[in-house]
């Protein structure tokens, strides 16, 4: 979290405004990446604008505490203020949670032992971010058949548009050169998915299982409390494995998807929470699903075209140098899976 000694009054006067109404002693406000970091008779606390409704924010609250009644691992709480409201309003109507924090750094994506040590966490969140399945205002259970059929309809519409642009730029022949080969992957995936649906719905009556929803490294934070969980504001009830998938995803793109890192990682994971036969066939679709080349191409299709990053080409040309290297560690750390599409076929 960035600092400054220079803030703006204007924004500094509306936070210290708002925080007239916890019971706190604020003794400094510091400006950090889009929030207002306090100093105050109750620790380091963080106040972020919040955009999610009362019964989401109150279900948010109700998943931290028992994870903090668990006492497995530490994460960020809510605190209510006077009258016991799980977020405030300025005078424009904004919400604004304040949260506990702690000064640190993020989890070390170049130490692997740290980055076992975040799996570890990971497994030990999970196991306390379940909810009986007569809780009062559960959401639905997120549906990975209908996010992976609207992303292949973007990435049909992007190919669509790149077939009848007359001219084309060199990050736009790249995509359209990529597109084909990625576009069959993803459409196969799904079809596979679809085949094993069964074994990730869940069942009437199932405890419900929920995800942080942004596990990656920036929300993993060391100081000197020791390791703090924070940001489940995204957090979605899914299979915990989801989770797991983006963590492994992130690194492994940054370490071209060694088999090695990816193994102790998953070996990590499953010593504290094993991963069921359906559980880790939804780890592997989910894993062989282009998601990085679908953001690329969904990005440029929504954005601006006149100008193309020289960051977005060197994007693509990684996930297309990549792809040889994933698909091997696929092969080799799910060599018990990677029959499935090949015998559906």
């Amino acid at each position: 979290m960035e600092e400054t000694n220079q803030e703006e009054p204007e924004v500094n006067d509306r936070a210290v405004e708002l925080l007239e109404q916890y019971d706190i002693e604020v003794l400094r406000t510091r400006k950090g990446r889009g929030a207002i970091l306090c100093d105050t008779s109750q620790g380091c606390l963080i106040l972020k604008e919040y955009a999610g409704s009362q019964e989401r924010i109150a279900l948010q609250d109700k998943l931290l505490g028992q994870v903090a009644e668990a006492g497995l691992v530490q994460v960020e709480r809510i605190l209510p203020d006077r009258e016991g409201a799980l977020f405030v309003k300025d005078n424009d109507g904004v919400r604004y949670v304040l949260k506990t924090w702690q000064d640190g750094r993020e989890c070390s994506i170049h130490d692997r032992g740290e980055c076992v040590e975040a799996v570890r966490f990971l497994a030990k969140l999970h196991g306390s971010m379940v909810l009986p399945a007569d809780t009062p205002g559960l959401p639905e259970t997120f549906s990975s058949e209908a996010e992976y059929e609207k992303r292949n309809r973007e990435l049909r519409r992007v190919k669509k548009y790149l077939q009848q642009k007359k001219q084309k730029n060199w990050f736009e022949i790249s995509l359209r050169k990529a597109m084909d080969v990625f576009l069959e992957q993803a459409a196969a995936v799904l079809e596979e998915w679809k085949g094993y649906a069964s074994l990730f719905s869940v069942n009437e009556g199932e405890p419900a299982a929920f995800c942080h929803g942004d596990y990656q490294y920036h929300n993993i934070l060391l100081g000197s409390g020791g390791w703090l969980l924070v940001n489940f504001e995204k957090y979605v009830r899914d299979n915990p494995v989801r989770d797991l998938y983006l963590l492994l995803r992130k690194l492994l793109e940054k370490e071209n998807w060694s088999v090695s890192l990816g193994s102790a990682l998953l070996e990590a994971y499953e010593r504290e929470r094993p991963i069921s036969a359906g559980s880790r066939i939804d780890l592997y679709y989910r894993l062989a699903y282009p998601e990085k080349f679908w953001k690329i191409a969904n990005f440029y299709y929504n954005s601006g075209k006149a100008w193309i990053p020289e960051k977005n080409q060197e994007k693509l040309e990684k996930v297309i140098a990549q792809e040889k290297e994933k698909q091997r560690f696929l092969d080799e750390v799910f060599r018990d899976l990677g029959h499935l599409g090949r015998e559906r076929s």
